[in-house]
């Protein structure tokens, strides 16, 4: 056994001055002894004689949770809090054990199974054979998408091919410098609890990781390609739910150096969308993002559109641009406010995205006698109201008691059964139609919108001026959101200060406007401040959510920390009656900067 002595003393010493936490010490001091962990000590050993403090307590200070997308975090050699081939191996070791322990209390002895598909992101494929060998190690088959694939591939892959589990590496929009594991379920869905609290139970509690070489479990069956079958059978799934209409359109579409050209592009095609330019700065499969603002591939930034959007006014005919990002399970879109030449083009929310799709759907679906009052769409608590008022409008249920994450959404199917199920949608650019996967789909979101906007083109209409026709039918609704990054061993401290302090002593008012109750999710009560702070038990999904209404009727205001990232998000609502008078987005403005205010207050 190898002598740590001195760099332990150093550590020790480091936590002694507060420049490591120590919990951070103690998980350092973990990977120096335990065996499993003997070839990232010299790694260790030069980090604490190189003084590289903050990279070490980053690293160490915690174990990187599983949140509403899984695991996630920024990449590093050597860490607990951090993704690499231990944090990425754990979890799948967690993974695989738990559904043996599952599948072993439910009397079953067949030989599990498990799915599992990777991104464009550094290591991906690295990550996704680990993961692979590692199963294939605890007796499970595995199916493997060779080559890069989207999630909601992924998703599908599990359904069709009967699977126990998936496993999908992926780190969604998040920088170049991050990567994840997202794991899912039997379903297709996410891990929801109890699932996802016992897997890092098994992570937590594990001695030893079983590996296995992938290229011998490859060779001997233990792993197996199954990319042209499940290619085809999930193109097909996505096409089933395609409409009949107009094809007129001209469009763009951008992958932001992600997987979407490998289902957006057969989806279009496969509808009857002919016109369709794959848009060449961002085609490259790369990990780096190279030719997207701060090479940070997320469609709900308005900016990865901007040289898009100028490629289309050179050409003149371009009527939409469609942009997924990288692992295809979110849909970004930019249009012209009109179809006169040199029009301005702007880019269009997520929850503008959802309206207009359910609109549309209801009203097809209406027309073709299809609708039942049994039918229903999903959303999450902080995505528009306006998908309610839309759905109400139909005679159709709405399901929006869940907490933020599409595996609520996707749970919601199960437990209310696919056959009525019309659309889920949330607030950042992840939508479903059709019933072939349990997450976010980008692919099936980019044909319905196509769809959408091909018939809004014969009517001679935008989708812009579509939006503006069901804002004078149901109000006008707008909604805006901010976060507050708090990263570091002391971001989880900051931030859990902070959901208390509006749980606790939520403001009484906010730009101008009375707070007039505040609903805390985490302990499920709600306070009326017109009556003072005393609580008062509530219904309804139990989470770290913070939900301030305001007098004026559908506007409010949510706070809750990320799950997949260190950050505070804010989701503002502003909506107007219809026919009612007023600016919804300097509401949404002067609310923002109120909060803003708030938080800078001790």
């Amino acid at each position: 056994m190898a002598d740590f002595s001195k760099t332990l003393a150093a550590l020790e010493k480091a936590a002694a001055e507060k420049r490591i936490t120590e919990s951070a010490l103690e998980n350092i001091r973990l990977w120096l002894t335990a065996p499993q962990y003997a070839k990232y000590a010299e790694t260790i050993e030069k980090l604490t004689a190189d003084e590289e403090w903050k990279a070490l307590d980053d690293a160490f200070w915690t174990v990187i949770p599983f949140g509403t997308g899984g695991r996630r975090g920024r990449m590093f050699p050597v860490g607990t809090n951090v993704i690499n081939d231990v944090t990425i191996g754990e979890s799948a070791q967690g993974l695989a054990s738990y559904v043996l322990e599952y599948l072993k209390s439910t009397g079953s002895d067949r030989r599990p199974s498990c799915a599992i598909a990777y991104d464009t992101r550094h290591r991906s494929r690295e990550f996704a054979e680990l993961c692979a060998g590692i199963m294939a190690a605890n007796g499970f088959k595995v199916w493997f998408l060779d080559g890069y694939r989207s999630t909601p591939e992924m998703s599908f892959m599990v359904r069709y091919k009967k699977c126990d589990c998936g496993i999908m590496v992926t780190a969604s929009h998040n920088p170049p410098s991050d990567n994840a594991v997202k794991v899912y379920w039997s379903t297709g869905g996410q891990v929801l609890p109890p699932h996802d609290v016992r897997i890092i139970e098994n992570v937590m509690a594990m001695q030893d990781v079983k590996t296995s070489d992938f290229a011998q479990a490859l060779e001997a069956g233990d792993v197996e390609y199954c990319q042209d079958e499940v290619d085809e059978a999930f193109i097909q799934a996505v096409l089933s739910v395609s409409k009949p209409g107009p094809r007129d359109l001209n469009i763009i579409y951008s992958p932001l150096h992600g997987v979407g050209s490998s289902c957006v592009l057969p989806a279009l095609d496969g509808a009857g969308f002919k016109n369709v330019q794959l848009f060449g700065p961002h085609a490259e499969p790369s990990g780096d993002f190279p030719n997207v603002p701060n090479h940070v591939s997320n469609p709900e930034n308005p900016a990865v559109f901007d040289i898009i959007i100028e490629d289309a006014k050179k050409q003149g005919n371009i009527d939409l641009i469609l942009a997924t990002d990288p692992d295809s399970d979110r849909l970004g879109v930019a249009a012209p406010l009109t179809y006169e030449s040199n029009a301005e083009w702007k880019t269009i929310t997520g929850n503008q995205i959802g309206t207009l799709m359910a609109e549309y759907l209801l009203s097809e679906m209406k027309a073709e006698g299809k609708l039942t009052p049994s039918h229903y769409v999903v959303e999450t608590l902080v995505t528009t109201p306006l998908l309610k008022k839309i759905a109400d409008a139909y005679g159709i249920l709405t399901i929006r008691d869940l907490l933020v994450g599409f595996k609520y959404i996707g749970g919601a199917i199960e437990d209310h059964g696919p056959e009525k199920f019309v659309m889920g949608m949330e607030e950042s650019y992840g939508f479903l139609v059709g019933t072939h996967a349990r997450d976010k789909d980008a692919a099936v979101a980019a044909m319905v919108f196509s769809e959408m906007a091909a018939k809004a083109k014969a009517e001679g209409k935008t989708v812009h001026q579509k939006l503006e026709e069901i804002y004078a039918k149901y109000g006008r609704h707008a909604e805006k959101a901010f976060s507050i990054a708090m990263s570091g061993s002391d971001g989880m401290a900051k931030m859990t200060a902070l959901m208390e302090r509006f749980q606790s002593d939520p403001p009484k008012e906010l730009a101008g406007m009375e707070v007039v109750c505040a609903q805390d999710f985490e302990h499920s009560t709600e306070m009326n401040l017109r009556l003072g702070k005393e609580k008062a038990p509530m219904q309804g999904p139990k989470g770290k959510l913070v939900m301030l209404h305001l007098a004026e009727k559908g506007n409010c205001v949510a706070v809750r920390p990320s799950g997949t990232e260190p950050k505070v998000k804010f989701y503002l609502f502003a909506s107007l009656q219809p026919g009612e008078k007023g600016d919804v987005y300097a509401r949404l403005d002067a609310l923002e900067t109120a909060l803003k205010e708030t938080l800078e207050q001790k």
